[in-house]
């Protein structure tokens, strides 16, 4: 009955909260919410399955304030033998080298029509329609060397007596890291490029989209002239258009301090995908994003958040598939309750990936909790909370880390790990790279950079795989990388899909063959570059016992009526009692006196109400699991 009273007044807060944001023109002044069709449909979906889901959020969750509904990338692409996410030649462009939708795939996009008429009925519904764009130009359009469209005058673009193409804004050594065959950055310097991405944007306008994700143009893909002018066009509209920025690989609040302010989200993680390796590791990105009052900071005509990402629940696919959903999520009750409290404590952004049309309710009553709908929208002072303590069940052992491959991960000892990634060559920890030779024939490359007394992270050199019918199509210096002394696994840079955060994150070896992707250059001063996608290998070293808590985690924030929540996680593979004291809260919450206070203590997840406490709260948490706590403290 209370659980219901809850749920009724979370919604009417909710609907004088979409009232208000309704009736000012202040962009995102709560985290957005919506649904994503990638973690379900990757991006094969078509019309039919678009509206329909979107027929079924407007039914199910728009109450919620689930009110985006965005096609994911590619919806461009034709779906045919071929084509997957970094083909080359199998997109729809028009005579302005643009994207538009697939005919075939959007049978209402026919005649010139774009998303207008999905855009349409995606508003008759209640709700705001969003797309995925890529950065600036597509190879495509680059190849076929396209007019440039002066929305001024509705011609090709001209200036110093010459019409502009493609090729001379297109800048192809800047292409994107994860999909290098798709897409690449322009010359926003150049009236033509400026020209170029002016007419991508009013365009949209035109369609009637209210929400654009922009991928590969921040974390290890920053371009933050392109972000700028592109937010300088969106101010300029006369629709309003809530501007979203993806992937966040490497993303820091130093990074964000340069285009928080033109956005209203922004990812700070790579794709975060259904395993509980790919969970755990937001809990250091959140809580630097937090205590660097990222949240909710300054946005484009509006707000910003720090987005952690869709939310893997329900029926889904895999990440790159060329398949629609076919399985559930991958993640355990308690994981999946984790994952819903971190995000709604870090305030991030609240997009759903699974498939709608098979949404179950344990499913739903995950996404719909008042209480973490209400942490989400409404509170404040959100930050990690480090005063707790683990005990019975710590390991001392990394657990955010330990699903890793075999093949990515190499442990030393009990506490130190060692990642190899990827990353852009101008960072200036990429250079600790040497070759030693163990006999004639065999060479090691060894990472020995702030290694200290841990064993370094070697890898082994081999010529290139040529097949029988291949001459010396390979410079010199370029090798293979194996996993190991004999050929069978080597490292490759370029993963044909969109990758997840833990392939950012961890070199990505696959069985050794004659392909560029697996082609490497070593360079005088240290460097590991990749032929194929340009970037640099560089391993980090990570102390598992560091900065963890012994595997428990805490946040902290404040509710609208002086109610504290308290979240506490446990990233063990054991049961955990994890404990907090009344007294510490003062630590981050200065302005309460709680040293001489019982606060009245009620747990989310169980339901169990604790009545009064002077103390301490304490509970026994699941493996990966987590507490939540609302603490009415007179």
């Amino acid at each position: 009955m209370r659980i219901q009273l809850l749920s009724s007044l979370f919604l009417f807060s909710l609907g004088s909260y979409l009232y208000r944001v309704s009736s000012q023109p202040e962009h995102a002044s709560f985290p957005p919410r919506g649904w994503n069709s990638y973690d379900s449909f990757c991006w094969i979906i078509s019309e039919e399955d678009f509206l329909q889901s979107a027929g079924i959020i407007s039914q199910r969750l728009k109450p919620y304030g689930y009110e985006y509904a965005v096609v994911d990338y590619l919806w461009y692409r034709k779906n045919v033998p071929g084509a997957y996410p970094d083909s080359l030649g199998f997109d729809v462009i028009d005579e302005w080298g643009r994207m538009i939708p697939d005919p075939d795939r959007w049978p209402s996009s026919k005649d010139g029509k774009g998303f207008t008429e999905v855009a349409k009925k995606v508003h008759s519904m209640g709700l705001k329609f969003g797309i995925h764009v890529m950065r600036g130009l597509s190879r495509q359009a680059y190849d076929a060397n396209t007019l440039i469209l002066d929305t001024t005058t509705g011609g090709a673009y001209e200036e110093s007596g010459q019409q502009w193409r493609a090729k001379d804004i297109g800048i192809k050594e800047r292409a994107c890291a994860w999909m290098s065959h798709g897409f690449m950055s322009v010359n926003t310097k150049l009236g033509a490029g400026r020209a170029f991405l002016r007419s991508l944007y009013e365009q949209y306008a035109e369609w009637g989209v209210d929400f654009v994700k922009h991928d590969c143009v921040f974390g290890d893909d920053l371009d933050v002239d392109e972000i700028t002018f592109v937010s300088e066009v969106l101010q300029k509209l006369n629709r309003p258009i809530l501007y979203s920025l993806s992937p966040g690989t490497s993303a820091t609040p130093n990074m964000a301090k340069d285009i928080s302010g033109l956005v209203n989200m922004y990812r700070v993680t790579g794709d975060d995908w259904d395993t509980w390796g790919d969970v755990a590791a937001h809990f250091d990105v959140s809580r630097d994003f937090a205590a660097a009052n990222k949240i909710g900071a300054k946005g484009l005509l509006g707000r910003s958040w720090p987005d952690l990402d869709m939310l893997p629940l329900g029926w889904l696919t895999d990440p790159g598939s060329n398949r629609g959903p076919y399985r559930m999520s991958n993640l355990n009750l308690d994981e999946q309750k984790t994952q819903m409290t971190l995000w709604a404590m870090a305030r991030s952004p609240l997009m759903f990936g699974g498939d709608v049309r098979k949404l179950d309710e344990i499913t739903y009553s995950l996404i719909t909790n008042p209480f973490i709908l209400e942490i989400n929208s409404f509170s404040t002072n959100n930050m990690e909370f480090p005063y707790v303590t683990g005990t019975k069940g710590s390991t001392h052992k990394t657990t955010a880390y330990s699903q890793r491959s075999r093949r990515c991960l190499k442990e030393v000892g009990k506490s130190h790990a060692q990642f190899l990634g990827f990353t852009s060559c101008n960072h200036p920890k990429v250079n600790g790279w040497s070759i030693e030779a163990l006999d004639q024939d065999l060479h090691q490359i060894c990472w020995k950079q702030n290694m200290g007394s841990h064993e370094p992270l070697c890898l082994y050199k081999q010529k290139p795989l040529l097949s029988s019918d291949e001459r010396l199509i390979y410079n010199q210096g370029e090798l293979h990388l194996l996993a190991s002394d004999g050929m069978e696994f080597c490292l490759d840079a370029s993963p044909r899909k969109k990758r997840t955060s833990k392939e950012f994150k961890s070199g990505s070896f696959s069985p050794c063959r004659s392909d560029a992707n697996q082609m490497w250059e070593i360079s005088n001063n240290g460097s590991l570059i990749s032929s194929y996608s340009g970037l640099c290998a560089t391993v980090k070293s990570i102390d598992a016992n560091v900065g963890n808590s012994g595997g428990v985690r805490s946040w902290i924030a404040t509710g609208r009526k002086g109610e504290i929540y308290v979240a506490l996680f446990n990233l063990n593979s054991e049961k955990t009692v994890i404990s907090a004291k009344i007294s510490d809260l003062t630590k981050a919450l200065p302005g309460k006196n709680l040293n001489a206070t019982s606060c009245y203590s009620r747990e989310v997840w169980s339901g169990k109400d604790f009545g009064e406490i002077k103390d301490s709260i304490s509970m026994k948490v699941e493996i990966h699991g987590c507490a939540l706590f609302v603490l009415n403290c007179p």
